[in-house]
């Protein structure tokens, strides 16, 4: 796509497949495949891992399913999904509502992933019932500058990259001052998020058009909500974006059966990028195509425990 990087990390024949395990809003009551224990999402993240992810983006729970931020429960998660999968690729959600800013980057700064989600922008973040006729999911996501570039300059700190999720046009443009301030640099990594009713609507030509604003030297993958999800797979993989899927944005398979596991999505998915005429990206493919280490850096994962017994 004209726009998009050289060879590594723009437009390529792979695709990089991203797997969302669980998400924090939803529970068992609606998907019993969501992960709750670090077990859980070990054999997930396999599941996923063997059906072509080649990234799992986390956000922590407690056992019970309640949502954690806490470092303990990130680290036990990473190190169950590790010792399942040693070469995936591990990114962290700093994404949540009425957390402080300092809580919603610690496990980031104390066990350093290979990516570190950034919201760019604030939005209205609803849920509209056509049945019920009202509004049922209601509130604001806050993500000022203010919090932008503190999350920002934390991963930069520990090197991690964030990867920057773009819910319209606007979020795509508040990279600028990011770049002129020196915060941003490289080969930027785009989220381009669409279907949440409050931001860009899940279509195609919306999707292409995002992706037209991006700057010159990025990658970029689509995110879509619910069964809206299947057709901007399909897109993304025909324009040359990368995919990401998993039970926290949708769990519903193209033929509207539930998912009996986040590997059933990951595996529709590399159908879809299959039928584009692309290939699925391994592991090691992916570090290359996202401007990641060869070889990660996972020491922060057993320093945090000694400093913390």
């Amino acid at each position: 796509m004209e726009g998009s990087s050289s060879e590594r990390g723009g437009r390529s024949e792979k695709c990089v497949i991203t797997c969302a395990l669980s998400g924090v809003a939803a529970n068992r009551d609606q998907c019993p495949a969501i992960p709750y224990t670090p077990e859980d999402y070990a054999a997930e993240a396999k599941r996923a891992y063997e059906s072509g992810a080649s990234v799992v983006h986390i956000h922590a729970r407690y056992p019970d399913g309640t949502p954690s931020y806490r470092v303990q429960e990130y680290r036990d998660i990473t190190l169950a999904i590790l010792s399942e999968t040693p070469d995936i690729i591990i990114n962290f959600s700093t994404g949540a509502v009425g957390v402080p800013i300092e809580e919603r980057v610690r496990h980031i700064t104390a066990l350093k992933p290979e990516l570190g989600a950034l919201n760019m922008g604030s939005m209205n973040y609803a849920k509209y019932s056509s049945r019920r006729k009202q509004v049922v999911f209601d509130f604001v996501f806050a993500n000022p500058f203010s919090d932008i570039t503190y999350l920002l300059e934390q991963m930069n700190s520990v090197n991690v990259k964030p990867e920057c999720e773009c819910f319209d046009t606007g979020h795509i443009g508040n990279v600028e001052p990011l770049i002129d301030m020196g915060l941003l640099s490289g080969t930027i990594q785009f989220s381009l998020i669409t279907g949440v009713l409050g931001g860009a609507p899940a279509n195609p030509r919306t999707l292409a058009h995002m992706a037209e604003l991006l700057p010159t030297d990025h990658t970029w993958e689509v995110i879509a909500i619910s069964r809206d999800q299947w057709r901007m797979v399909a897109a993304a993989a025909a324009l040359g974006g990368n995919i990401r899927v998993g039970l926290e944005d949708n769990f519903y398979l193209p033929d509207g059966e539930m998912a009996k596991s986040n590997g059933d999505l990951v595996e529709s998915a590399a159908l879809s990028v299959q039928l584009s005429g692309r290939s699925v990206a391994s592991p090691a493919e992916a570090r290359a195509l996202l401007f990641l280490p060869e070889d990660p850096d996972r020491s922060a994962l057993e320093q945090w425990k000694e400093e913390n017994r």
